[in-house]
């Protein structure tokens, strides 16, 4: 079931855009996607790693939006954001889905440092656990909190953090990663039920009680010199390595 809009000062503008192996709600106030939805498995994880990355060229206005509601070439040019996919062109699994992630409506302003530094670490655990478990579903998005938000060409609203919720439905388990968008390493790892608080989003609609507000356990991102949030549970590396053996048995 796809993720539910709980606020609904979020609907307004939103178009369903679905490609060969993601789907997005695209917000023409936001000129980005509201979250993208995935599913990884195994296989596809496989099938993604010997795929070479598109070249910067593939980045493309979505032709299936009306000009005034999507994100332009132009918006990001000189903004000082990487255009930061929600879903990773790594994950995709042909040529073809790899292309369609470089679609604008896939992207959202992020700071570079955190997009290349802890982000890209979440997508790569997030595969990791996708490969491991042989199955995950994946929602990502943007969270925009606070009355001050910036836009990017005067038009392309800047998130204030990134979220990426992940759900087992072999284990009927789900948690969420949450990192601000700004320099630095930091981020959390919270259940489905907080992070529904933050978004406003009903993530995944329908899953267990105890899967919304219990966070199972997510891989450490491995971001050198990540920093730690208050209130983030602490993993070392005797813990870690407990962790993954547990996942392949």
């Amino acid at each position: 079931m796809a993720p539910d809009l709980i606020n609904p000062k979020l609907a307004a503008k939103t178009r369903e855009l679905c490609y060969s192996a993601f789907a997005v709600l695209h917000s023409g106030v936001t000129r980005t996607p509201l979250y993208a939805v995935e599913h990884l498995t195994r296989d596809s994880v496989a099938a993604a790693k010997g795929l070479q990355r598109p070249e910067a060229s593939a980045f493309h206005a979505e032709p299936r939006l009306p000009p005034d509601e999507r994100a332009e070439l132009a918006d990001y040019k000189r903004s000082g954001f990487d255009r930061g996919h929600l879903v990773p062109s790594a994950n995709e699994p042909t040529p073809n889905a790899q292309q369609e992630s470089f679609s604008l409506a896939n992207m959202i302003p992020q700071v570079g440092e955190s997009n290349r530094g802890i982000w890209s670490a979440i997508e790569g655990a997030t595969r990791h656990l996708a490969n491991t478990r042989g199955e995950v579903y994946v929602v990502t998005g943007p969270v925009f909190q606070g009355a001050n938000l910036q836009r990017i060409g005067g038009r392309v609203l800047v998130p204030t953090h990134v979220f990426k919720a992940i759900y087992d439905p072999r284990r009927r388990e789900a948690a969420a990663y949450l990192v601000p968008n700004a320099p630095g390493n930091d981020y959390q790892r919270i259940p489905i039920a907080q992070l529904e608080e933050v978004t406003g989003i009903s993530i995944f609609p329908g899953i267990p009680a105890a899967a919304r507000t219990t966070a199972m356990a997510l891989p450490e991102p491995r971001a050198p010199g990540r920093g730690r949030q208050k209130d983030e549970p602490g993993f070392s590396e005797r813990d870690v390595l407990k962790f993954l053996k547990e996942l392949v048995r």
